[in-house]
């Protein structure tokens, strides 16, 4: 179990980034605190050590996309309406909301590529490495969600 100095200080390094993928893939602030929590009790109860700074981040970025997928599968999940779906909350200015929703109307492969290039600004090869995945394959998801975003933003397509 690591110490509480340990896991303070991974919760200030990471809050932001843990919250930001939970919201993209949950689209719920209640569930997004909830797997919050988890992915910091994981941490707690992770003994092995970590190789650098940059494995750590990798791993807290992994358990947290796998918690959200989790819940995402959760029969519970699948039966319930989100408070949001009901009635919106207010949102960011009406330009960031529209790309966001873009962004999570994304099919979660693409999504999670697009959220570690763009908002965490991970190279094709990291990310490669922190999803398990060909390098190749990065690229393709890129250039595939960069055209399923200029479709739903209503840009031009090139060609």
């Amino acid at each position: 179990m690591r110490s509480e100095e340990e896991v303070n200080r991974a919760v200030e390094q990471y809050a932001d980034t843990v919250r930001r993928i939970c919201l993209v893939h949950l689209k719920n602030y209640a569930d997004t605190e909830d797997i919050f929590q988890t992915v910091f009790v994981k941490y707690l109860l992770h003994n092995a050590p970590f190789a650098s700074s940059e494995h750590e981040r990798a791993w807290i970025i992994r358990v947290t996309i796998n918690a959200c997928r989790d819940l995402l599968r959760s029969v519970f999940r699948r039966r319930t309406v989100s408070l949001e779906e009901v009635a919106e909350l207010p949102a960011p200015a009406q330009e960031h909301r529209e790309v966001l929703r873009a962004v999570q109307g994304l099919p979660t492969a693409y999504r999670d590529v697009v959220y570690l290039h763009y908002y965490e600004g991970y190279t094709a090869p990291e990310i490669a490495g922190i999803l398990g995945k060909n390098v190749n394959t990065i690229y393709t998801r890129l250039t595939r969600a960069r055209g399923l975003l200029r479709e739903a933003l209503g840009g031009e397509v090139d060609g």
